[in-house]
């Protein structure tokens, strides 16, 4: 059984990642929502700040709500190396955060006929009071079929690092 959403669009390209995670649905969802330490646990999105819209500056309320800018820092294929410079930088707009059933979620903010991207990422209880992490994007548009061909394999790595490394650093934290 799965938290995620169904998907509000059909895509060419679904990427997807999970991971059960042995500390409480709380623990994972504060570090998942806690956007500012990524650079310290995740190989693939270095850094997610709470921007302004327009000028892409920092907001000085990290604090993830709904309809609020989010630009990340890229690397992909993963890396723990936070010298290097990101491959991309998208501007998402955050269009779900629901502390109740522990779903978040955001759109690209790019025009849609190039390159219209859902993401979700959502925990749920497992057996033994463990937690599972989802996640999953959905991409269309005419830039899906060129990530589709050439960026699959890196992407698809990339969101297990995420799954991964949420994992570790959450059990870190239980410890």
């Amino acid at each position: 059984m799965t938290n995620l959403p169904e998907p509000k669009f059909t895509g060419v390209l679904t990427l997807s990642a999970s991971s059960v995670i042995d500390a409480p649905i709380e623990k994972v969802w504060d570090v998942l929502c806690n956007f500012q330490s990524y650079s310290e646990w995740n190989d693939f999105v270095h850094a997610q700040v709470i921007v302004d819209g327009k000028t892409k500056k920092p907001l000085p309320d990290q604090t993830a709500r709904e309809g609020t800018y989010l630009l990340m820092d890229v690397h992909i294929p993963p890396s723990p190396d936070a010298s290097r410079p990101p491959t991309s930088r998208p501007l998402e707009i955050i269009t779900a955060v629901d502390h109740t059933n522990y779903r978040v979620a955001w759109v690209n903010c790019m025009p849609k006929w190039l390159v219209n991207a859902e993401r979700w990422q959502a925990l749920s209880v497992v057996e033994g009071g463990k937690t599972l992490y989802e996640t999953r994007e959905v991409m269309g548009g005419i830039g899906a079929y060129f990530i589709k061909w050439f960026m699959f394999a890196s992407l698809t790595k990339g969101f297990q690092a995420v799954a991964d490394g949420l994992k570790k650093r959450a059990e870190q934290l239980q410890q």
